[in-house]
């Protein structure tokens, strides 16, 4: 562990065009800058650069056009003052707003550019192209590891930071599994993404308007893998490696997968996917997204009717809703039909649906149920 760590931002990159190689651009720069990098040094290097480089451009100046063809799946979908904004997994594995699709700082053209679909196959050719230029300039190539950052949201926390999107040549994880704390008591469960936080700590001299795109880390050496290094990594699983230094396998080994990711889809979103309205669908459009402003009682109960009557997979039930007095915050809804299990299964349905709108059946009226606001 370093007592001592630096974080250098890159000056004099300058833009980016589609072809430009990358690894000379930022290795003049570093030079430039009287920063030639030695065994040990980490460069942070922000995503944009990377996409900028490879052409890797919509085909639509369409955004949500462009989120829709790199999504694999939706996790959570809210509607705003600009539309439908989506939580989604990407082509590149990650869970992120828009799958990463990027239309800020991306040239007078205002084009949209998207992520590589490997990111750490891309930080790997980078690292390869450093270690040629500086191999041809300096007569010798630094051990050095690259990450490559983007920015995202975190859930339960405000504002967005850097991440690791992509790594080579760098430990991603510290396993702090099976060593003892300083009481002298073996630690469980900590494991360190201290890629991610590389890439948090960069984006302090790198910024978001200033046009610098790479950083770079002095202090880290431990983490950085040398060409003698003899340990061969083979796969990565949901659980950290139990050799602490084999956790160099690239950023994709930070994604939660399979049993291990508790926050497969928004609360919201699998109550309504278990009624038969999953997220980024056409149901789910017809039926009504959410929003992150202030709803009306009315708004939010047509909604819950909507989910719960017109899409059950066992078919529309026989069932019509008569809704009164929604505006004044405490409404009344009538279920009508002429089956007994039809009614009971749409007033289970719709008591479900009205979960999903912070809605609750407080009471009834005769033969109407009395819907409340639960909360927000």
């Amino acid at each position: 562990m370093s007592a001592r760590l630096e974080v250098l931002a890159v000056p004099g990159i300058g833009e980016i065009a589609p072809g430009t190689d990358l690894a000379v651009a930022i290795g003049d720069a570093l030079l430039a800058a009287d920063l030639a990098p030695g065994d040990g040094d980490i460069l942070c290097v922000t995503s944009k650069v990377i996409s900028k480089a490879r052409g890797l451009v919509a085909g639509t100046l369409d955004k949500r056009a462009a989120v829709a063809e790199q999504t694999v799946r939706v996790v959570a979908e809210r509607m705003t003052a600009t539309g439908v904004t989506r939580i989604v997994e990407g082509r590149h594995g990650v869970v992120m707003a828009g799958a990463g699709v990027d239309a800020s700082n991306t040239g007078p053209e205002g084009q949209i550019l998207l992520l590589p679909d490997d990111p750490d196959a891309a930080a790997s050719d980078l690292l390869a192209g450093l270690t040629g230029y500086f191999r041809s300039r300096l007569g010798r190539s630094p051990d050095l590891g690259i990450v490559v950052s983007d920015t995202a949201g975190r859930a339960w926390r405000g504002g967005q930071t850097d991440f690791a999107l992509g790594a080579a040549g760098v430990r991603v994880l510290e396993d702090y599994r099976g060593r003892l704390d300083a009481d002298g008591r073996p630690m469980e469960v900590t494991a360190v993404a201290v890629a991610d936080e590389i890439a948090a700590a960069a984006d302090l001299v790198k910024g978001k308007v200033d046009r610098v795109p790479v950083a770079l880390v002095r202090g880290l050496a431990h983490l950085v893998r040398t060409r003698h290094d003899t340990h061969h990594v083979t796969a990565a699983g949901d659980a950290p490696p139990s050799d602490p230094r084999a956790a160099d396998v690239g950023a994709r080994r930070l994604i939660r997968t399979g049993r291990g990711d508790f926050f497969a889809m928004g609360h919201i979103e699998g109550v309504r996917a278990a009624l038969g309205v999953p997220p980024g669908t056409d149901v789910a459009s017809r039926a009504g997204i959410r929003s992150v402003s202030a709803e009306s009682l009315a708004d939010r109960l047509q909604r819950a009717l909507r989910v719960a009557l017109d899409n059950d997979p066992c078919g529309p039930a026989p069932v019509q809703a008569h809704i009164e007095h929604a505006e004044t915050g405490d409404a009344l809804v009538t279920l009508h039909g002429t089956e007994d299990y039809a009614m009971g299964r749409a007033r289970a349905r719709l008591e479900v649906a009205l979960w999903s709108e912070s809605l609750t059946i407080s009471g009834t009226s005769g033969d109407a149920l009395r819907i409340a606001a639960a909360g927000v």
